[in-house]
């Protein structure tokens, strides 16, 4: 029962911790100036690229006008090597969704992806959202139409402006993974291949809707603003597990750790007892509920006959060092799915 317990406890609260190019390659864009009259509410109906900064030698930022959101959002982009056209991964980060994502923060993208022709593009906000079409504004989260902004009004703008050649995948951690095959199996087809990093999969079933719950609670959030009550279908319509047939025909990764710390973490940690205590007592039993979680998606691929990379690292836990690890570890799989060299 004990053991039961904390593998319950680990999944109630799995997604809650996960916390430019050189001038020749930076496509230009002018600044919109809004036409007065009618010409001018046309802009204003439709998604559209404001303004880009660049931030760095092959970073940049894009300001993007999201309808479906009725804000701006901005895009953080790595710009590939090579010549346009090049594909596209779209690369999602945990329940925190701070201003600049964490991959960049914290996951060591920038150094990863500097020698590949891949343009990467990942998300800023979207704090405990699951990336999700949400049925109703939140009065602590807001208005969320991630779903809608991440595979109709993004990708348009972005692959446009890239030169991208309509080549994509998707990638995310923790929330971040969930909310990559879900809209990976919601949307078939759409993207090569997807990469799911110490994530939870299904949110019908009793733990599943748990860590659901307790993601989108732990940052404010009323669960029911997301995918209605209990009895509502949308919670079954957004399964990765139920929705698993869609997967097929996708390059597919999956990756966890088993929680025990790894050479990673401890380097990252070095003589600091307070960071150690709190990624034993939390980045531990968060990375043991998502082995399960993944665990159990993988058995539903292979009951299926859906072939997909397991990737059950030995030791890890929830948290950046060992995210930037599984990363690595993803790119044969992705850089497959995007029609590239695979090489680390």
């Amino acid at each position: 029962m004990r053991s039961r317990l904390t593998v319950l406890a680990a999944l109630a609260v799995l997604s809650v911790a996960a916390t430019a190019p050189s001038a020749v390659g930076i496509p230009r864009v002018e600044s919109p100036g809004a036409p007065p009259g009618p010409a001018a509410e046309s802009e204003q109906s439709r998604p559209q690229l404001l303004r880009v900064e660049v931030l760095s030698d092959r970073r940049i930022r894009l300001h993007i006008r999201s309808v479906a959101m009725r804000r701006e959002i901005a895009i953080d982009t790595l710009v590939g090597t090579g010549p346009a056209p090049r594909p596209t991964l779209y690369l999602l980060d945990g329940v925190d969704g701070g201003p600049t994502s964490g991959w960049l923060n914290e996951g060591g993208a920038a150094e990863f992806f500097a020698d590949k022709p891949v343009d990467v593009v990942l998300t800023t906000g979207g704090t405990a959202s699951l990336y999700a079409d949400w049925i109703r504004v939140d009065a602590a989260l807001g208005l969320n139409r991630w779903e809608t902004f991440l595979t109709e009004e993004l990708p348009p703008i972005v692959e446009k402006y890239l030169g991208s050649n309509g080549v994509r995948a998707i990638a995310g951690v923790s929330m971040g993974a969930q909310a990559a095959m879900m809209l990976t199996q919601r949307h078939q087809g759409f993207y090569r291949g997807v990469a799911g990093l110490s994530g939870c999969y299904s949110t019908a079933d009793q733990l599943g809707r748990a860590v659901t719950v307790m993601t989108v609670a732990s940052r404010g959030g009323n669960p029911e603003n997301l995918f209605g009550p209990p009895a509502s279908p949308e919670w079954r319509a957004h399964d990765s597990l139920l929705g698993a047939e869609k997967l097929r025909g996708t390059e597919i990764y999956l990756s966890v750790a088993n929680g025990t710390p790894s050479g990673a973490a401890k380097m990252s940690i070095g003589d600091s007892p307070e960071i150690l205590a709190v990624l034993l007592g939390g980045g531990s039993l968060l990375e043991q509920g998502a082995r399960l979680c993944t665990e159990r998606l993988a058995a539903r691929l292979g009951e299926l006959g859906i072939p997909a990379v397991v990737d059950l690292l030995p030791e890890g836990m929830h948290s950046w060092p060992d995210f930037e690890v599984q990363l690595h570890r993803s790119w044969p799989t992705l850089s497959r799915a995007l029609e590239i060299s695979g090489r680390p």
